[in-house]
């Protein structure tokens, strides 16, 4: 029975490359389970020796499955299908749902305010502070945005600054339409150039006098955003 590996995907779906860049063919009897399923996911790796396919791309990882004995996977599937069927886990998932729903609502608060306190506008701009609260928030922060709203690597205030540093990218610059030079360094010097500009605009919103230039992109986009409720 081969070892436990974690392995790339090729091109190729019944070939992977091994840590130390070899092909590797699934042994024989081996069937590939798909990800989405944590704890059916869990339990084929605890019955024996697996291969987990696992794709970089940039700084992201992604899952692509795990491949072990097909006897294992068919076990376990039908050993949790057993389980989920009883009136006990269907309680603890009412359970785990209410408790995930409730630090998701807690997280927006938090994160909301920490984008409030991070604005920091005057009181002629306190409308635009919290309407921009809550474009950001609603945009960064639910689970599985993929934002640098979830990430756990760094203080919610700096999640917070770069969430609004990234929606003013897109909802008030040209960035989207941008041709950037396929150049290592370019799209993150572009992404400094006009980080520059956002925070430029964010602190005429911070003194309580007009502001330039004439219309205000800022206050173009929030006054173009679909009027909530």
């Amino acid at each position: 029975m081969p070892d436990s590996l974690t392995v790339a995907p090729t091109s190729d779906p019944r070939r992977v490359r091994a840590p130390d860049g070899t092909l590797l063919t699934p042994p024989v009897g081996w069937a590939l389970l798909p990800p989405g399923d944590a704890g059916l996911t869990r339990r084929v790796k605890a019955a024996g020796p697996t291969w987990t396919v696992v794709e970089k791309k940039g700084r992201k990882t992604f899952s692509r499955g795990v491949w072990a004995p097909e006897a294992h996977i068919t076990a376990a599937r039908a050993e949790l299908e057993v389980e989920r069927a009883t009136p006990a886990y269907a309680k603890r998932r009412a359970s785990d749902q209410a408790r995930r729903e409730r630090e998701q609502a807690e997280y927006e608060v938090d994160f909301a305010n920490a984008v409030l306190r991070f604005l920091a506008f005057a009181p002629t701009f306190t409308a635009h502070a919290k309407r921009l609260a809550v474009v950001v928030t609603a945009h960064a922060a639910p689970v599985g945005s993929g934002t640098v709203a979830r990430t756990e690597r760094i203080p919610v205030e700096r999640r917070a600054e770069a969430a609004v540093i990234a929606w003013l990218r897109h909802q008030t610059t040209r960035f989207d339409d941008l041709r950037i030079a396929r150049v290592k360094g370019a799209r993150r010097e572009v992404r400094r150039e006009l980080a520059e500009v956002s925070r430029a605009l964010l602190d005429a919103h911070r003194r309580d006098t007009p502001h330039t230039p004439t219309p205000c992109p800022l206050c173009s986009a929030l006054e173009n955003l679909p009027k909530p409720g």
